[in-house]
């Protein structure tokens, strides 16, 4: 097998798509393809199991993954060896929920990529419980995560800056005219939050549940922006982050409510397997989030 092929099938890994990882490697797909076929081929094992449009690691494919990663941590140490810092080239995976994705990574990227054009940056929305396995599986070298304080034996964990999460609501909802609300306001109310299983869910639930409170009207949404839109149209209260929402309020369409959640430290973390080689490439990736997110806000960083 050639270096090549493991370095192919390692980005395919990381995007769980040959046409991406063909763009981000400088192939075309075509020759993505036969070089995976060839490695299953040499193997004598499917890497990759193709379920229509959808592509998925194998169990033999995830085992392939955590044994090549160390090597290939370590041909990066030695390349990066010989070449000048200030002109770093290779391939920097990323992952994070898409309140992240769109509210605090592009300008990072933007940051990252002025400094080092060379480098590929592959990124991949991944849901928040889903993101610590990326990193043990070793198809993500960094992860942003928005929750409450994280502990791991396995991961380094740095949180960069504290997030306030609000009740919004349409400007003329009931609500939105109160000036102080009692939780019997919320009588009969529908709230617009996330799925079952998702962190701010999570949350909300608990925060309800210790008022004694566990019969809540819920609209259940994927992403941030479906319930904005549907808060903006009346249709109930949203729970969200203040990140997403300062457009809609800068702009008068979403008005905060005079609620809070007590005791809810949420923050944006950036986390990394605490047995990966930190390259150049992302330590550079690192201080650059470190630059926007934290210093930015005057947030003291820190990590476990």
């Amino acid at each position: 097998m050639e270096l090549r092929q493991l370095n192919m099938f390692r980005t395919v890994a990381s995007t769980l798509n040959f046409s991406r990882a063909a763009e981000a490697m400088g192939y075309v797909p075509s020759n993505v393809t036969m070089q995976i076929k060839a490695l299953e081929d040499e193997l004598g094992v499917r890497l990759f199991d193709r379920l229509g449009k959808q592509l998925v690691l194998t169990g033999a494919g995830e085992r392939f993954l955590n044994h090549i990663q160390s090597a290939l941590d370590k041909l990066d140490e030695a390349r990066s060896a010989v070449h000048d810092d200030e002109q770093l080239s290779g391939t920097l995976t990323i992952s994070a929920n898409e309140v992240l994705c769109a509210y605090r990574l592009p300008v990072v990227f933007r940051l990252f990529r002025s400094r080092h054009p060379g480098v590929r940056l592959i990124f991949r929305s991944v849901p928040n419980q889903q993101l610590k396995q990326t990193l043990f599986e070793g198809t993500a070298d960094v992860v942003f995560m928005l929750d409450e304080p994280i502990r791991s034996t396995g991961l380094a964990v740095e949180p960069l800056m504290e997030e306030t999460f609000r009740f919004y609501a349409a400007p003329d909802h009931p609500l939105a005219q109160h000036t102080v609300l009692k939780l019997e306001d919320f009588h009969g109310q529908v709230f617009l939050t996330n799925e079952k299983g998702c962190t701010y869910r999570t949350m909300f639930d608990r925060a309800f549940e210790k008022k004694g409170i566990d019969t809540i009207t819920h609209l259940e949404f994927q992403n941030a922006e479906a319930i904005k839109q549907c808060a903006m149209a009346g249709i109930g209260i949203a729970f969200l982050p203040e990140l997403t929402t300062e457009a809609e309020v800068h702009r008068g369409e979403l008005v905060a409510l005079p609620w809070g959640i007590a005791d809810l430290h949420v923050y944006t973390q950036m986390l990394w397997h605490k047995d990966k080689w930190l390259s150049p490439i992302l330590l550079s990736f690192l201080e650059a989030a470190r630059e926007v997110i934290a210093k930015e806000e005057g947030f003291e960083t820190f990590y476990n």
